[in-house]
Formats: C-alpha cells, structure tokens, sequence
C-alpha cells in the first residue's frame, strides 16, 4: 500500500466577481446609508469601500490574467474549449 496519492492542487477561483461583487455590496450600502439619513461618517465610510475597491478590481483583473498563463504552464494538458449544444437528430 504505497501507492502516492495525486497531489492535491489548491483551489484558485477567478477573482474578479469577488471584487465586483465588494464594490456592488459597498455601492448599495452606501446607498441605504444615505436614504437611512445616517450620519455622514457611514457615508463616508461606504464611498471609500468603492474607491478602494476600484484599485482592487483592477489588482484582481491583473492576477486573472496571470492565473491563466500559470494554468497553461503548469498544466500543458489543460484546455478550455467552448461547449457546443448536441444536435437534435
């Protein structure tokens, strides 16, 4: 029972809907905050969470791209193909 076991790869998701997904939930806070009339600090607070998460975003559309390159050169076998819909024959 020696068998080596294949190695487990780690997980590497795509980033970029995170950080959409940061910037829209800060984009409707600030929203709410503001229609809640809450002090302006909350305010504040929220607009900065989209203004950080802009330089995210583009951090993140940065490492997609790079994941890619990675993927080809670790993984040579590895495609992404486009699926095409059966035929109904």
């Amino acid at each position: 029972m020696n068998e080596r076991k294949p190695r487990v790869e780690p997980v590497d998701p795509p980033m970029i809907p995170f950080a959409l997904a940061g910037i829209a939930g800060f984009a409707i806070a600030t929203l709410v905050v503001w229609l809640a009339d809450a002090p302006q600090r909350w305010v504040e607070t929220c607009i900065a969470g989209v203004l950080v998460g802009i330089p995210g975003l583009l951090t993140m559309i940065v490492h997609d791209r790079n994941r890619k390159r990675r993927r080809a050169l670790t993984h040579p076998e590895f495609r992404v193909t486009e699926v095409t819909e059966p035929s109904n024959s």
